[in-house]
């Protein structure tokens, strides 16, 4: 159970069960005495911002709550349609794909790797050059360079 205690297990029978009690969740103080407020924040600005983060991240439980929800009845649609969980699977794998493509983590690694690519081709391409250079003047000269 988290501090407004919800249970966020999405997989628990207690899910999604909240109290009217529970939309107005106090900041925990002692949190706020370990945590050294902004600077420029003044207390009551401070507190503000605690309460609204706490609502955020109720809303946020709740909608994982809605969302799983609607998954789990899209699929019950779906198995009485007669739909292939073949075909969900790939679906979901390729949104998958797709949420990791489209992630920031994703595309700083892709930009890395690609750079690094260019840079590392750059540099064997440098050495491919000389190597061939060299090829050449040990051809133009063989025994010149044998009996330095």
């Amino acid at each position: 159970m988290d501090s407004a205690g919800q249970d966020i297990n999405l997989n628990s029978p207690n899910k999604g069960l909240l109290s009217d009690s529970m939309t107005d969740v106090p900041v925990d103080t002692g949190v706020a005495a370990r945590t050294p407020a902004v600077e420029g924040l003044t207390e009551a600005e401070e507190e503000e911002l605690r309460a609204e983060l706490t609502k955020v991240e109720e809303e946020i439980v709740t909608l994982r709550q809605v969302l799983a929800a609607k998954e789990r009845h899209c699929g019950e649609l779906k198995r009485r349609l007669g739909l292939s969980t073949l075909g969900g699977l790939k679906q979901n794998l390729s949104r998958s794909w797709h949420d990791v493509q489209v992630s920031n983590a994703y595309k700083k690694t892709q930009e890395t790797l690609s750079q690094a690519g260019q840079k590392t081709s750059a540099a064997l391409s440098t050495v491919g050059s000389a190597i061939s250079r060299k090829l050449g003047d040990m051809r133009a000269h063989p025994f010149s360079h044998s009996f330095r």
